[in-house]
C-alpha cells in the first residue's frame, strides 16, 4: 500500500518481527551467534511481498523507517570518542579507508559504466559496521585493549568517512560549490561542538537530574532537539540527513560529558531504549520489506554475486586495514582486524537503500550486497574471536563466570 490509511496488520507485524528477532537470535545461540540485525532484515523480508506478502510499506512505515535510519546514525555517532582514538590508531585507520577507497571506485569503475552509479556501488564496499562489532569487543573485554582501540578506529573511520562521501556524492552540485556546502556544514559543527563543550550553568545540571526520572525528561528532549537541529542543518545545506545524525550523536556525547556518570547511563540507557527498542529496528525490518529476493534468486548470475562481494568486502576494506596496522601487531591480531575490518552491514543497507532510491543501483545488485553484508556479520566477527581465542583477555561477569556472549544489533 502506498496510499490511505495505514494497514493494521502491517502496524502489528513490524514489531513483533523487531520483538521476535531477539528472541530468535538468542535460541540461535546454541548453534551459531547470529546478529539481531541479520533476523531482523530476515523476518522483514519472510513478511514482505517477495514471500508471506502480509506487510506493506505504506507512507507512516516509510516515516517511521527514516527516523529509524537517523537514530541508527545518531547512536553511531554518539558511540564514537574520538578523543581516545586519536593519533596513530586514527591515522592509520584513516590511511587504510583512502586505500579502500581507490580499491573501491576501482571496483565500481569495472562493474559500472555510469561514473555515478559506479561510485556508489564502490563506496559500499569500504563500510564497517562499528555498531555491530562494538558490543562484540564490549563483552569479551577487549574495548579497552590496543587492540579494541585499533578497531574501535578502522569502525569509526569506516562510518564517518563513507557518510562524508554519501553527501558529497549525492549533493549533485560542482566541486567548488560542495567544498562551500561542507564547509558552512563544519562551521554549523564546529559551533555545535563548542557549544556543547563550554561549562554549563549549575541548574541545568539540577533540571537533568530533577526530571531524569520524571515525565519532563529534560535530558532526553535537549538530544533530540540537537539530532532535529542537525539533521535540519544538513538538509539547509543540501546535504544527506545522515551526516547531520552522525554528527548530533557526537556533539550529544559531548553535551554530556559534564553530567554525573551515573546520569549518563541512565540518560544512554533511555536514548538506546528509543534507538534500538523502537526506530532502529523499524528501519531493519523495513529494510527487510523492501529486500528484492525474487531478483536475487530469479538470476543465478545475481546469487553468484553474494559470495563475490563478500570477498571483496575481505579485499577491499578488511585488508587494507590488517595491512596498515602498526608494524608489532601479532599475525592472529592482524589477521581478526581484517576480520572486523570486512563486517559491514549496517551502511551497506542504508547506502544501497539510497541508491535503489535515487535509481543509481539495480535492486538485485543491492540485494546481492546486503546479502553479503548479512553473511559478513555472520562469519567475519566469528572468525576474528577465533583467531584471537588464546590471546583475548579473558572476561568474566559479576559471579566470576566466563562470559560466553556477544550481543550485536
Amino acid at each position: 500500500m502506498s496510499t490511505g490509511a495505514p494497514d493494521p496488520l502491517t502496524l502489528v507485524l513490524i514489531p513483533a518481527a523487531a520483538a521476535a528477532a531477539p528472541l530468535l537470535a538468542d535460541r540461535l545461540l546454541r548453534w551459531i551467534a547470529v546478529p539481531t540485525v541479520v533476523v531482523e532484515i530476515v523476518l522483514g523480508v519472510l513478511i514482505g511481498p517477495d514471500v508471506l506478502d502480509w506487510a506493506h510499506v505504506d507512507p507512516l512505515v516509510d516515516a517511521l523507517s527514516q527516523f529509524g535510519l537517523a537514530m541508527l546514525m545518531f547512536l553511531a555517532g554518539y558511540e564514537i570518542d574520538f578523543g581516545k582514538l586519536r593519533g596513530g590508531p586514527l591515522k592509520r585507520a584513516g590511511a587504510a579507508w583512502l586505500v579502500s577507497l581507490v580499491a573501491g571506485l576501482g571496483v565500481g569503475a569495472l562493474v559500472n559504466r555510469s561514473a555515478l552509479d559506479g561510485a556508489f556501488a564502490g563506496l559500499v564496499l569500504t563500510t564497517t559496521a562499528l555498531g555491530t562489532i562494538l558490543p562484540i569487543l564490549r563483552d569479551s573485554g577487549e574495548l579497552p585493549t590496543p587492540f579494541g582501540s585499533l578497531v574501535m578506529a578502522t569502525g569509526a573511520v569506516g562510518e564517518f568517512a563513507p557518510i562524508i562521501a554519501i553527501a558529497v556524492l549525492l549533493s549533485g552540485n560542482s566541486p567548488a560549490r560542495t567544498a562551500v556546502i561542507l564547509g558552512a556544514f563544519a562551521v554549523i559543527t564546529a559551533v555545535a561542538v563548542f557549544g556543547a563543550r563550554r561549562p554549563r550553568p549549575a541548574w541545568t545540571t539540577r533540571l537533568i537530574e530533577r526530571t531524569l526520572r520524571t515525565s519532563g525528561q529534560f535530558a532526553i528532549r535537549a538530544v533530540i532537539l540537537v539530532l532535529a537541529a542537525m539533521v535540519a542543518a544538513a538538509l539547509w545545506l543540501d546535504l544527506d540527513m545522515l551526516l547531520g545524525a552522525f554528527t548530533a550523536g557526537i556533539v550529544s556525547r559531548l553535551l554530556l560529558s559534564d553530567v554525573r556518570r551515573a546520569e549518563e547511563e541512565v540518560i544512554e540507557a533511555k536514548l538506546e531504549s528509543i534507538g534500538f527498542g523502537f526506530l532502529v529496528p523499524v528501519f531493519f525490518v523495513v529494510s527487510g520489506m523492501k529486500f528484492d529476493l525474487d531478483a536475487l534468486l530469479d538470476d543465478p548470475g545475481t546469487l553468484l554475486l553474494v559470495p563475490l562481494f563478500l570477498l571483496l568486502f575481505l579485499l577491499v576494506r578488511g585488508l587494507p586495514a590488517g595491512l596498515l596496522a602498526p608494524a608489532g601487531l601479532g599475525r592472529r591480531d592482524r589477521a581478526a582486524l581484517t576480520l572486523y575490518g570486512a563486517t559491514a552491514l549496517p551502511l551497506v543497507v542504508v547506502i544501497t537503500t539510497i541508491e535503489v532510491d535515487a535509481g543509481h543501483l539495480a535492486s538485485s545488485t543491492a540485494a546481492a550486497l546486503v546479502g553479503a553484508g548479512m553473511l559478513s556479520v555472520l562469519l567475519f566477527p566469528l572468525a576474528a574471536q577465533r583467531v584471537r581465542a588464546d590471546v583475548r583477555p579473558p572476561v568474566a561477569d559479576g559471579a566470576g563466570k566466563p562470559r560466553v556472549r556477544a550481543e550485536s544489533w
